[in-house]
């Protein structure tokens, strides 16, 4: 309610499908991923075999969805099928004019179930593998996409981004480097911030723990990035020495395996909604030997704050998320990031893009 969209709170499997007959020009659909996510324990691709034979019987308007819900071995799978019971209600009135649809990698061969059936009904469909950091968002977040339409070529969007910067050539305009989270977060300004010691907060608004027992935060979101850190018994304020200099990573959860990304690059895709899925800001080895080891210590990880997590998204800094902490970073994780969403919508809405609407940092 806050940013202006009105939901409805029900359970999308029981909800009817005659209040959008003739009135829905395009549909969205971006089904729950955990059954499916590499975050999760990926019981969805032992599920597989009954997702796809639900989405033919409702593609062909047989429900037998009760019946597989209890072979299911986790029941969210099956959801990943309901976006096909929409579709065939509407089709019968000749809707919608087009469709969009994402999840995990792991979900490419449902969509492409997906595709040859909007294809029969006269659809034109494209599906593979995007990765957002190729259109400019600081994460290297892939995910499984499926385009269709009735009156034009389904097709992605061409990449604005690329891993290393191409220059412009005979071929046409090159594209610029992907897009690191020191920038999406406006760090590594001239003057060097520090860290400052005070109250912090956990997934529901309780403690945020530190390895040190002390709770910490940065100082300045907008410009940190290489900066000096604070031991607990001196004052707060820039260190003219560069040994005290650190380098700054992001860790994507707390796992073994976890992907870990310098802020000069983007960020792996984030994960959240279970504490195994925190990301943390970790500091590696000090660019310069530090000859007082003790005064130099390692500073404690510090978890990432929900406006940080909403920029690697490219959500504006102000978005109004709702609820406490966990619930925060849960809508976070779920979203689709709003400047890839804009490319694969832009050319069905009929509206021209702009990146520049998506300012990064505010």
């Amino acid at each position: 309610m806050a940013a202006g969209q009105w939901t409805v709170r029900t359970d999308v499997a029981r909800y009817p499908t005659w209040p959008w007959l003739g009135r829905t020009r395009g549909l969205l659909a971006s089904p729950p991923c955990q059954a499916w996510s590499m975050a999760g324990k990926r019981l969805g691709l032992l599920d597989q075999p009954l997702v796809h034979e639900a989405v033919e019987s409702l593609a062909a308007g047989r429900d037998i969805r009760e019946r597989l819900l209890s072979a299911c071995r986790d029941q969210r799978s099956l959801l990943a099928a309901e976006p096909m019971r929409y579709l065939q209600a509407l089709n019968t009135v000749g809707e919608p004019e087009w469709v969009a649809m994402e999840e995990v990698p792991d979900v490419l061969p449902l969509w492409k179930q997906y595709a040859a059936i909007l294809r029969s009904w006269g659809y034109s469909v494209w599906t593979g593998i995007l990765n957002a950091a190729d259109f400019g968002v600081p994460q290297t977040r892939k995910r499984a996409i499926l385009i269709a339409s009735r009156v034009r070529t389904a097709q992605p969007p061409p990449p604005t981004h690329a891993q290393a910067a191409e220059p412009d050539s005979l071929f046409g305009p090159g594209r610029a480097g992907w897009v690191s989270m020191a920038q999406a977060l406006r760090w590594g300004a001239t003057d060097r911030p520090v860290p400052t010691v005070c109250a912090g907060g956990g997934p529901g608004g309780g403690p945020e723990p530190f390895p040190s027992g002390s709770r910490k935060t940065l100082a300045n979101a907008r410009d940190r990035g290489t900066w000096t850190p604070r031991p607990p018994d001196i004052a707060l304020q820039p260190r003219r020495d560069a040994a005290a200099r650190w380098a700054w990573s992001l860790r994507s959860n707390n796992q073994a395996n976890a992907t870990i990304r310098s802020i000069e690059e983007p960020a792996g895709t984030l994960f959240f909604g279970h504490r195994a899925n925190e990301c943390t800001w970790i500091a590696e080895a000090p660019t310069i030997h530090q000859q007082n080891s003790a005064s130099q210590a390692v500073p404690d990880p510090i978890r990432i704050t929900a406006r940080e997590a909403g920029l690697l998204q490219t959500f504006p800094a102000d978005y109004p998320w709702a609820g406490n902490k966990g619930q925060q970073f849960s809508q976070i994780g779920n979203a689709v990031p709003p400047l890839l969403a804009a490319y694969l919508l832009a050319p069905h809405l009929n509206v021209p893009l702009n990146p520049d609407d998506f300012t990064l940092a505010a």
